[in-house]
């Protein structure tokens, strides 16, 4: 799988890795449980390791911890979460149980999860990553008009990622985020690269013929994720999959080559025209 580096340690990271919201809020169920750990295996084989997570997503870090053994790869997890409350202590507590449901002493990257108090708990997060218990710090959200909000704190504050959405029908960061992350050196992670799966509902009954003949894609899948990695400011897309098959398909679409400047502008060009 491609990687790419993180600007603040020079650490190589896959360029795909995996979401959990909503795929991983699941019960105890054998059957869910072994689709989900099919998943995880259809990342690791591929080479992945970055799985996303959060307190907000119901039982997800509760899920990830349980079955992450069950891969005989936890090592190899790229493990990130958020903190998503108020208050200084009440961030520090459902950091430490953040880490007791997925299972580990340190978690890879700890995020702010859409700018909930960030002040205070940028605070936190700058001591445990000196003391050890984080590797890195990022700052999230999931809407547009929180743009200027994340640009102000990645050209204010030393970060290492921030979390954005970005798709071929949602092409904001470009302007702005994107630039400024380069630039300020911060790693970018992108979520909801299908706009929450309203891109597959827009091209309901549309023939990928032209995907395979113009764009050396196989499914609508790659091709949504295959132009959101044109864009080098990506560092890594986490799309959220409880069906291995869509994790097969998504894994796929990082190893060709990404499109260059011309291709994505056609790639628009075509989505735009359906």
């Amino acid at each position: 799988m491609l990687s790419r580096k993180i600007p603040s340690s020079g650490e190589e990271l896959p360029v795909i890795g995996a979401g959990t919201w909503r795929s991983f809020d699941i019960g105890n169920g054998p059957e869910e449980r072994s689709t989900r750990v099919e998943v995880l295996d259809t990342l690791f084989e591929a080479g992945g390791t970055v799985i996303d997570s959060s307190p907000m997503y119901g039982a997800a870090e509760r899920v990830v911890g349980d079955l992450l053994p069950e891969t005989h790869r936890q090592n190899d997890a790229f493990l990130a979460t958020k903190v998503w409350t108020e208050g200084k202590q009440h961030g520090i507590d459902q950091m430490h149980r953040s880490m007791d449901l997925l299972r580990v002493p340190t978690i890879d990257l700890m995020q702010i999860h859409n700018l909930v108090d960030w002040r205070t708990h940028l605070s936190t997060l700058r001591d445990w990553k000196e003391g050890g218990i984080i590797r890195y710090i990022g700052i999230t959200h999931y809407t547009v008009r929180a743009f200027e909000q994340l640009a102000n704190i990645i050209s204010t504050e030393p970060i290492d990622f921030v979390q954005l959405p970005y798709a071929i029908s949602l092409r904001n960061a470009a302007n702005l985020l994107l630039p400024l992350a380069a630039d300020r050196g911060v790693a970018v992670i992108v979520n909801r690269p299908f706009e929450g799966g309203n891109l597959f509902d827009a091209i309901q009954g549309v023939s990928s013929r032209r995907l395979v003949e113009e764009f050396d894609c196989s499914c609508w899948g790659e091709f949504f994720l295959r132009y959101i990695l044109g864009e080098t400011a990506v560092t890594c897309v986490i799309p959220a999959t409880g069906n291995p098959a869509h994790m097969l398909d998504f894994v796929l679409s990082a190893g060709k080559a990404v499109p260059n400047i011309a291709m994505r502008r056609e790639m628009v060009k075509f989505f735009e025209s359906l």
